[in-house]
């Protein structure tokens, strides 16, 4: 007898349907073959499986099973089908009939003694399992209330194998699990930090405020302890709250990845993602023989913080140049290739020089001159192009530190968000979301120049010898300036200030 249930295997953050097929057969020796791609842990599924059928109290007789994983030609990973697969033989020995099972999808790993235990990447799993017009989807109760974020999809919480049987054939009655994500949304601006605690460095507060509010990238460079992190780990408290689309999207990274918490049901924070200088090409930008997102990828929506950032190794940091432009990555390998979404706000810090006290009156520099090139020489050209603003942290006077209180986040909030409603005025029905993805076409329409703004940018152009990226660069800071203060055209002090944020670029000629 042939049974056939439905589940789901991911492929970089979504998930595409299988059809996993049983045919028992009595004749012949017994044997138990598994075909369609299957990897290692799928393999194994056999022997959790036919213990948790023992050991819940079903008997399969001595026979020749086979178990088609369709479509044959894509990769499945993982322990999401032991559940499936123990639902699909009981079907075909005849437990229970193998009509109830049409329609259904299952999603779990199984226990020895038949206990549904949770499985990564459930959200694109209930995601596909609605776009199947599934009668609904059986999941273990830890992974119950991430898939129930799906509208649209009857999701039921189910503890063991048994508890499943008795439910299909309608012993018992399980009604859908419910979640209340309202709850998550009005809890989500409790960040516990904010840029009141930071006592002076306004100006760089405000290129944060630049920053945020056109999704531009920024590169503090400063002496230690003039507060570089304590200014970069404040920034997601400025940002825009997530809408629900870019939540799913940020929950489904983390899913997918393991990362996201069994008692939340929604990514409803901005990430921030702060990976030591140590870290890989593959732990970057993600990757292994069956790849992970990474880093970039765990930053999509919000914030990578690379500190330290001429410590990192150069061949890693290069690899960030096609995320940086492009908002995803790709990762290739001899039998797939992924894209994992990569759309993050580049922050960086850095000191002058090895020493750090380069730029710090108080602190003699110990340096030399080789040694403070040899160090700024460890970032590209074209790396530091694609940072669209790079701001100097001096030390702190102590006048500040004794001072009053400058901006708070939600002023600052308050000002990202009006001048993140212009901007969404202004593309409204355009594949461009902020100023920071303006190029081409685009650039010019809604960066355009007079005379004077010409003359004024041609001349800082060839004084400071900016590269073309360098020169766009400038354009869509000037138009997130201008954004702020209400102005519908760039003026020249837009463009002025935009090139004061160009501190390396000063710095170089």
């Amino acid at each position: 007898m042939i049974a056939r249930v439905l589940c789901a295997a991911l492929m970089g953050i979504d998930a595409f349907k299988v059809d996993l097929e049983v045919d028992l057969a009595r004749q012949g020796m017994p044997a138990f073959t598994m075909v369609g791609l299957a990897e290692g842990a799928v393999k194994e599924s056999k022997e959790r499986v036919f213990s948790a059928l023992k050991n819940s109290g079903y008997r399969l007789p001595p026979s020749r099973i086979t178990v088609n994983l369709a479509p044959a030609d894509m990769r499945k990973a993982g322990s999401a089908y032991d559940l499936p697969l123990a639902v699909a033989l009981l079907g075909a020995a005849g437990v229970i009939d193998p009509e109830i099972l049409s329609g259904w999808f299952f999603a779990g790993e199984l226990s020895l003694n038949g206990e549904i235990k949770p499985v990564n990447g459930m959200l694109p799993v209930a995601i596909e399992a609605r776009r199947n017009k599934a009668k609904g989807l059986v999941v273990a109760p830890e992974n119950a209330d991430e898939a129930a974020v799906v509208e649209g999809l009857d999701v039921y919480s189910i503890r063991d194998l048994t508890s499943v049987i008795s439910f299909l054939t309608a012993e018992t009655e399980i009604k859908p699990h419910l979640v209340d994500t309202q709850k998550l949304w009005n809890g989500r601006q409790n960040f516990g930090l904010d840029f009141r605690e930071v006592k002076g460095q306004e100006h760089a507060k405000r290129a944060i405020e630049i920053s945020a509010a056109g999704n531009h990238n920024i590169l503090f460079i400063g002496p230690p302890g003039s507060g570089k992190t304590m200014l970069a780990q404040r920034i997601p408290t400025v940002l825009p709250p997530l809408d629900f689309e870019e939540a799913l999207e940020v929950t489904k990274i983390y899913s997918v990845a393991g990362l996201l918490d069994r008692d939340k049901s929604l990514m409803v924070y901005r990430p921030f993602r702060a990976p030591h200088h140590t870290i890989s090409n593959a732990g970057l930008i993600g990757g292994g023989s069956y790849p992970r997102p990474g880093e970039v990828s765990l930053g999509h929506r919000g914030v990578l913080f690379l500190d330290e950032l001429p410590e990192f190794k150069k061949n890693v940091l290069e690899v960030l140049r096609q995320p940086l432009e492009s908002g995803s990555v790709t990762i290739s390998r001899a039998a797939m290739s992924l894209s994992y979404p990569a759309d993050f706000m580049l922050v960086a810090a850095m000191n002058p020089c090895p020493c750090g006290y380069l730029t710090d009156d108080r602190h003699p520099c110990t340096c030399s001159p080789a040694a403070v090139q040899r160090y700024s020489s460890r970032l590209s050209g074209p790396l530091l192009d694609r940072i669209d603003l790079q701001v100097e942290v001096p030390a702190v006077d102590y006048s500040d530190l004794k001072g009053g209180h400058g901006a708070d986040s939600a002023g600052m909030r308050s000002n990202i968000e009006r001048a993140r409603k212009v901007q969404a005025e202004r593309y409204s029905g355009m594949e461009i979301h902020t100023n920071s993805e303006l190029s081409g076409s685009s650039l010019e329409k809604y960066c355009s120049l007079t005379e004077a703004e010409h003359g004024f940018l041609e001349k800082a152009v060839q004084n400071l010898g900016l590269s073309a990226r360098a020169y766009t660069r400038i354009l869509r800071i000037a138009r997130t300036i201008a954004d702020l203060s209400g102005d519908a055209d760039i003026k020249t002090f837009h463009l002025a200030e935009a090139i004061n944020y160009r501190s390396m670029d000063r710095q170089n000629n």
